[in-house]
């Protein structure tokens, strides 16, 4: 694997055609995904500035252009329509001015009247490589390209540490004033939210405080991507807690967790209803966040990274990694979160093929359970060995999903199994398989489970318990992965 250097990793891209010939190489994979938001070129991360305006869905993605190495960062730019099908629209934020020399990082987006407005964290770093992060803005123009403020909206205090970053705006009707929520990490490396707030998205911001959430005084590290959004009236809190170890999780350190509740933005405090739950229980999810300007208050829109900080995958030996999740969308079903993925997608469907063992590609699976425990393991061998093993045992309603019977092993020190508690007994799987991910909503959409996963050519086959039914669909390509820069 390739050792890179900080200038490498850092070098600024000054043209298109100097990534050209790696596009073409990226683009020839096998494991180039067909219906997920993938890098043009090298390395996709955390989703940023994803929001509604004009009757297009915008989303960006961390990018850098060089290889499947964190350096100098970019916001790729795509679109959709109708949140399945995406087109690459180029890049959307570059890091060229002194508050963001070093990268443009992660933060969300906000439609007002007539403008989207992108709201980032300037990662400025001096000669001495001594960071300083930058709470900034920018509004797309006419043409569709972000215009800059030419001066940040606030800088960080100086009374956390270094890592403050990923502002999410949010509205509160009541006060008629608009709060950034800014991930943190105080002096006593604990994790931490700061908030901001202004009458005026553009000026004015002050800081207003640090979100307090009772009972979680001490928990995790660093608390990235924090993000909140009311759904049928209440509050749903997410966050990725890093450098911590939270049971059944393995030896990983970055989670993606939510809690339900209410907040308070006059004493800034969240008030969970219960403990936190995971959002997803699998190998490979992240950095969740929540699409602005959603219309329907009962309903909310998320997307995540396919991938975790430090994690390696087997398409960094060519050069690229990383790709969006499905968008979610999620629902407080009994007071419980729910997430399914768009029924638009749906519309992807091809060919509808006979459960004969053979497992496409690209495909998605629709699997009735009957009570009992059951087994579905995906991409074995022909003779039903090795593949990505399911087991449901009722008695303890436990789901046990492992890559470990993979040919191709990866992150095997951080998890090869994970356990996935079930609230009720299993009954349905829906589970959207593309070339290098498979993505599984249990229940219909009471728990998740993301992965990636890079099957050989001989682990396209399944096995199953006689206790289930399952119908297959290929799946028709929706993402264009055109060399737009």
């Amino acid at each position: 694997m390739k050792e890179w250097t900080r200038e490498e990793r850092y070098r600024v891209l000054q043209n298109a055609d100097e990534i050209a010939d790696l596009h073409v190489r990226n683009a020839a994979s096998s494991y180039r995904q067909t219906f997920h938001v993938q890098p043009v070129t090298g390395l996709s991360s955390d989703p940023n500035g994803f929001g509604y305006y004009k009757g297009v869905w915008h989303l960006y993605y961390q990018w850098c252009p060089w290889g499947a190495v964190h350096g100098l960062k970019y916001w790729y730019h795509v679109s959709s329509t109708d949140l399945v099908h995406w087109k690459n629209e180029g890049v959307g934020l570059k890091p060229d001015t002194i508050y963001d020399n070093r990268g443009t990082h992660s933060g969300s987006a906000f439609a007002y009247k007539d403008d989207l407005y992108l709201f980032y964290t300037g990662n400025h770093r001096d000669e001495d490589w001594t960071r300083t992060p930058y709470t900034c803005a920018a509004v797309l123009n006419a043409e569709g390209k972000a215009e800059k403020l030419p001066e940040p909206l606030f800088g960080p205090r100086p009374d956390y540490t270094e890592h403050q970053r990923d502002p999410k705006i949010v509205y509160n009707k009541k006060d008629e004033t608009y709060y950034i929520f800014i991930g943190a990490q105080n002096q006593a490396l604990q994790g931490r939210a700061l908030i901001y707030k202004s009458k005026d998205l553009l000026k004015g911001w002050e800081f207003a405080g640090e979100l307090k959430v009772p009972g979680f005084e001490d928990f995790g590290g660093m608390w990235e991507c924090p993000c909140i959004v009311n759904i049928s009236g209440k509050d749903v809190l997410i966050f990725s807690p890093q450098y911590t170890k939270l049971p059944g999780r393995g030896e990983s350190t970055n989670h993606n967790i939510y809690m339900i509740g209410s907040m308070d933005y006059e004493t800034l405090t969240f008030t969970p209803e219960q403990d936190y739950e995971f959002l997803d229980f699998g190998f490979d999810f992240y950095a969740a966040q929540f699409a602005a300007n959603v219309s329907d208050p009962d309903t909310a829109i998320l997307i995540a990274w396919i991938g975790l900080p430090d994690n390696h995958y087997p398409t960094e030996e060519e050069d690229w990694e990383g790709s969006m999740s499905v968008p979610h969308e999620l629902r407080l079903v009994d007071g419980k979160l729910v997430q399914t993925p768009l029924a638009a997608i749906q519309g992807l469907r091809d060919e509808e093929i006979k459960p004969e063992g053979k497992l496409p590609k690209v495909c998605e699976l629709q699997v009735d359970v009957q009570p009992g425990d059951f087994d579905l393991n995906l991409f074995t061998k022909e003779d039903g060995t090795g593949g990505f093993t399911m087991h449901y045992k009722a008695e303890t309603k436990t789901f046990t999903i492992s890559k470990a019977g993979m040919d191709k092993h990866f992150n095997a020190q951080v998890f090869e199994t994970l356990d996935m508690p079930m609230e009720t007994d299993l009954d349905h799987l829906q589970i959207l398989i593309d070339s290098c991910s498979v993505e599984i909503f249990a229940n219909h959409g009471q728990r998740v489970f993301t992965a990636r996963i890079y099957p050989t050519e001989k682990e396209h086959h399944y096995t199953m318990s006689d206790n289930g039914s399952m119908k297959i669909w290929t799946l028709k390509p929706s993402v264009k992965d055109d060399f737009v820069v």
